[in-house]
């Protein structure tokens, strides 16, 4: 056989596979279910977030924005321009504080006037008027378009005229809904829209106006099929950072807190549900491979006798294994353009848009990649096993040559193998190239790769002294056991049987596969709840104290309103230092020239953070903590404003109220979820900190989106000085993009845990060719069908019992990291979840074992001595 062509190394490759349909359908099975779970979750949900984010930018109306109280520099504006000459689109968005008026009422009315660019704004979203027309037909150099609470307290209807500044307008129609609206200024009284050409002819802007002024920027459309690129977002985002020091910038990411969590923990869920399915295939076709070669030893040693060298030997298994990853691949490809193509029928009914299916050639490239290459690395070991086979275990069979590769022996055999340990080497590397390009992150891909090499090592140490401890176990307690228990038992460490590589591998699976189930439930559950119909969308600003009695004695009568109103006090206040440092000397970036402005305000309940806020860092005070707070005050501080101020638990801010300063500790930095009204204000102290104090009072309720309009004239004709923002149709949408998001989320981590039971029940079925050997040796020596079937049982029970139990271990260790430390979300331990999980796999191994290995107990022996 001396210089063995690729040719016909292909023949004897192809020979053999074509002998072994059946063994080897284990090994296709294995990796195109990996491939398949890759390109159909990854291409699904790559389509699914392209057309997702598009409504993520309508909450913003741009890609980018920025938003300043400083007028611009000429610098600055040299900088917009330039911008915009690199192909970037911007519209200003100027919002500022005014006086109406109109010849019907004789009192002016405090107004909020945005002015926009009609022809440009808004970039993403609509702005919906009545009647319906054009923003650049309702917005022109003489005409307006005002929110209809204006009309309301004006006694005005459309085509009327109102006063701004210097000049009338004429009212072209009323503004519904403000695809930005969650976005602006919240201020005090109703909107009014108005052209920034129209505004420059009013006079209300002049020098030291306050004003606030917001850039809005689309990047260039990304090419047709393609998302647009989070670098060019996140590059847009930083120059502007540069260039407008003064700048609160944001991306269409962090429009909402709460979507932006959303779209955050779906994409490391689908992330991590990738990285899942390619190594339990991995794991698949280490198992099935392994056995394979087990099976070849007499077939190698044959070709060895006639002259074969190992390299010529391994050269056959290595065409070997490359046609089944690719025969794999191909086929997880095809499987997994069907499951792209699938999951929008599925959630047709759920959800209100349906990604158009495009042909995803990164996710097919990435897949049959991923088919060939886990294949390739994880059959490494055994090919390079072939070098230790020798002509003469054709003549002197010896049962201890197929040990366990994961045991000792291997062990011993790697001290003196520097072709194996640089095969583990690079099956390391290609896990980290591999995950970084799954992950699409390089620090991702590493801990993932690192991560698991340590986790696998634990297992198979753990696997190890389980099975020490077995064998030390059935020592100890003699013949007391039943037989068959204590033969099903012994089977874990006979000679041959690769428990702990079983182990192992199974451990790791149940360990990915619950982690998945982990995550995806405490996601979903965070986003069900941000997606309840009771959360305010309807906001009441500038109460008095005189008034909250009676408006909340109106709600309670109103049959559309939902749920117990959020009313919360507030109290102004100014920033004077932080730590003793003076706040002009602090040197703070992007906070803006009103920073300074602060809301403070007393949660309902004393010793607990008010609805919708959670404890980040530190701690929240107790009863007698708040009660004792008038000498030592205490203060919880939201935790985007606590990261601008640079400030943390145990640090002091001083603080001027009335123009008494007080200086508070920093107990707590809690995150609030922008859903409640307690999101209003951004520090929070004990009531008897802010007691006696001018409180001005703020709520939050949720009325039916469709009555909404009813609800804000009620409270204007019972409460015509309390202002009523109605943000109703900005947070249905968000609303809905949540559920969908939900969806989304326990469709594919559904099929994903699929794929992941399918790979290892054929991992396990991949051991059926072992048994054969066994089940002739107890027939000859008399057992029954029963009895075999038994001691089978046992054995199968006890690796789904100890890999449960370690994999479920290690997978709310992986979860708890992942959501606390990663995502951000909560983590909470399920027992009964995790109990019956343990169970599951249990059964679920006695189950695949036996679907693969019932035909064993009809085996001849003499079919098989015949061999011998």
């Amino acid at each position: 056989m001396a210089g063995l062509s690729y040719g016909t190394a292909g023949r004897i490759a192809v020979r053999e596979l074509h002998s072994s349909r059946g063994k080897f359908a284990f090994v296709v099975l294995s990796v195109a279910i990996g491939v398949a779970a890759l390109t159909g979750v990854r291409g699904f949900s790559s389509a699914f977030r392209r057309t997702l984010l598009l409504r993520a930018r309508s909450i913003m109306a741009a890609d980018v924005s920025a938003r300043t109280n400083m007028p611009p520099t000429p610098e600055q504006e040299k900088g917009i321009a330039a911008l915009e000459a690199a192909g970037n689109d911007e519209s200003p968005v100027t919002e500022l504080l005014s006086m109406a008026s109109s010849a019907r009422s004789m009192d002016p009315l405090l107004v909020s006037v945005k002015a926009v660019d009609p022809a440009k704004y808004p970039f993403y979203g609509t702005v919906v008027l009545e009647p319906k027309m054009p923003l650049d037909k309702a917005l022109t150099d003489d005409s307006v378009a005002v929110g209809d609470d204006l009309l309301l307290r004006l006694h005005l209807h459309v085509g009327d005229a109102i006063k701004l500044g210097t000049e009338q307008f004429r009212i072209a129609a009323a503004v519904l809904d403000e695809p930005d609206r969650l976005s602006g200024s919240f201020a005090a009284g109703p909107r009014v829209l108005i052209s920034q050409k129209a505004l420059e002819g009013t006079g209300l802007v002049a020098p030291g106006s306050r004003v606030s002024r917001r850039y809005l920027f689309r990047l260039p459309r990304a090419k047709k099929g393609r998302a647009l690129s989070d670098a060019a977002v996140a590059e847009l985002k930083a120059r502007l950072e540069t260039l407008l020091p003064e700048a609160q910038v944001a991306d269409y990411r962090e429009a909402n807190p709460a979507l932006t969590k959303a779209l955050d923990g779906a994409t490391g869920l689908l992330s991590l549900m990738s990285l899942v399915a390619l190594v339990l295939g991995a794991v698949g076709v280490a198992m099935a491979m392994r056995a394979h070669l087990q099976q070849r030893l007499d077939s190698i040693a044959i070709m060895k006798s006639l002259g074969a060298g190992s390299g010529q030997v391994m050269k056959i298994y290595l065409l070997q294994t490359l046609l089944l990853g690719l025969s794999g691949g191909v086929l997880g490809v095809v499987l997994g353009m069907g499951v792209q193509m699938a999951f929008p029928l599925f959630l047709a009914k759920l959800l209100h848009l349906t990604p158009r299916f495009a042909l995803d050639v990164h996710a097919i490239g990435l897949g049959l990649t991923a088919g060939m290459l886990t294949t390739l690395l994880f059959t490494l070991p055994p090919l390079l096993d072939v070098r230790n086979v020798r002509p003469i275990l054709i003549l002197r069979r010896n049962v201890d040559a197929a040990d366990d590769p994961f045991g000792a022996r291997l062990m011993r055999k790697l001290k003196g193998s520097g072709a194996q340990i640089g095969a583990s080497a690079l099956i390391v590397v290609g896990l980290v190239a591999l995950a970084t390009r799954v992950s699409d992150s390089r620090r991702v891909g590493w801990t993932f790769a690192v991560g698991l090499v340590v986790v696998l090592l634990v297992l198979l140490a753990m696997a190890a002294v389980t099975l020490w401890g077995l064998r030390r176990f059935l020592k100890g307690t003699g013949l007391r056991l039943p037989s068959t228990l204590r033969h099903g038992l012994a089977n874990l460490y006979r000679p041959g049987n690769p428990s702990a590589a079983l182990l192992a591998a199974l451990g790791l699976g149940v360990m990915q596969i619950a982690a998945v189930y982990m995550v995806q439930r405490s996601i979903v559950s965070e986003m069900r709840g941000a997606t309840a119909e009771n959360l305010p969308n309807i906001f009441l600003i500038d109460m008095s104290t005189d008034e909250v009695g009676g408006v909340r004695k109106l709600l309670a009568t109103q049959p559309t309103v939902k749920g117990t109103p959020e009313i919360l006090p507030v109290v102004s206040a100014r920033l004077v230092a932080v730590n003793g440092v003076p706040f002009a000397d602090l040197k703070l970036k992007h906070v803006g020239r009103f920073a300074q402005s602060l809301n403070l305000t007393w949660p309902p309940v004393t010793d607990a953070p008010p609805p919708g806020d959670s404890v980040v860092e530190g701690r929240w005070w107790t009863a007698k903590e708040a009660a004792g707070a008038a000498q030592r005050p205490l203060v919880a501080i939201e935790r985007e404003r606590a990261a601008r101020l640079k400030v943390k638990p145990g640090d002091r801010i001083t603080m001027s109220a009335q123009d008494e300063d007080f200086t508070a500790t920093v107990a707590a930095v809690y995150e609030a979820d922008s859903r409640h009204a307690f999101s209003r204000a951004e520090f929070i102290l004990p009531q008897t900190v802010l007691a006696g104090m001018p409180v001005v009072w703020y709520g939050g309720v949720h009325c039916d989106p469709a009555a909404t309009a009813g609800l804000r004239r009620v409270l204007y004709e019972h409460f015509p000085t309390v202002t009523v923002i109605d943000v109703a149709a900005t947070l249905e949408v968000i609303r809905q993009v949540l559920l969908q998001v939900t969806y989304v989320i326990q469709f594919l981590a559904a099929f994903s845990i699929f794929a992941g039971m399918v790979i290892l029940a054929s991992a396990i079925a991949g051991t059926r060719y072992r048994r054969i050997r066994e089940v002739v040796v107890l027939k000859t020596l008399g057992a029954t069908r029963a009895r075999i079937a038994a001691i089978f049982s046992v054995e199968f029970a006890v690796l789904g019992l100890i890999a449960g139990a370690v994999g479920l271990v290690f997978a709310n260790v992986l979860a708890r990291y992942l959501l606390v430390h990663v995502m951000h979300f909560a983590y909470g331990f399920q027992a009964g979840a995790n109990v019956a999980a343990w169970a599951a796999v249990a059964g679920l191994t006695v189950a695949a074992g036996w679907m693969a290995s019932h035909r064993v107990l009809g085996q001849k022996p003499l079919e098989v001595l015949r061999e011998e």
